[in-house]
């Protein structure tokens, strides 16, 4: 298994992770007519779904590897005098109890790892996950150009580290559809998109896939 590695936030610093992502408007309606409380933001970055959701009510636990990324939220967290928890450390081995949280969110984060890691992190969601709660997961499509990219470090036949970049030397896993499915065999699929994502950057066009999964906890596995 790969060794994890953060984040430098000090390099990414585009708008883009201080805006909560329009998905996660539609997950607070839903998980908040559900009566869910406990929330976990499972890869927090600078903590803009945090914040999001604990100004809408939610108990709100952050999670995150980058030391860094984590003292920069802390500091929003003080100046938006908000009530959250939050915890440095390695996304293979979450420092939760059983059946804690009613909802998870895992965006754009549970993917930085190996084909060995995906396994153990999505074990550990499902550990920590109560019986009947939702996740809202992202997972890298391996229709990324990314993945075929002859620069990047291939790991396994599932896993790339980037050579170049802001991301460098951080590892990607890549799925198709037939390995989301067996990924998350014991969990209850409620809803899957593959989504192409076309942007501009520096005056090239850019595009890049993501599966975004929303999934319950089964009541018996």
């Amino acid at each position: 298994m790969i060794k994890s590695k953060s984040w430098n936030w000090d390099i990414n610093t585009q708008d883009f992770w201080n805006i909560p992502s329009e998905d996660l408007y539609y997950y607070l309606d839903i998980w908040s007519k559900n009566g869910y409380k406990k929330f976990l933001d499972l890869g927090c970055g600078l903590g803009r779904h945090s914040i999001f959701f604990a100004k809408n009510g939610f108990e709100v636990y952050a999670f995150d590897l980058s030391e860094d990324g984590i003292e920069k939220f802390k500091q929003k967290i003080k100046d938006d005098n908000l009530q959250i928890s939050v915890k440095l450390g390695d996304m293979l081995s979450l420092p939760y109890d059983d059946n804690y949280f009613d909802c998870i969110l895992a965006y754009h984060s549970i993917y930085h790892t190996d084909s060995s890691g995906i396994i153990r992190v999505l074990n550990e969601i499902q550990r920590v996950l109560n019986i009947n709660g939702e996740a809202f997961l992202t997972f890298n499509s391996k229709n990324n150009p990314s993945f075929y990219k002859e620069s990047n470090e291939k790991i396994d036949a599932n896993t790339i580290v980037k050579t170049e970049g802001n991301e460098i030397g951080i590892p990607h896993y890549y799925a198709n559809l037939e390995d989301i499915k067996i990924l998350l065999s014991n969990f209850n699929i409620k809803k899957i998109r593959q989504i192409e994502d076309i942007y501009e950057e520096n005056g090239k066009i850019y595009n890049s896939w993501h599966y975004f999964v929303n999934v319950k906890k089964q009541t018996s596995t």
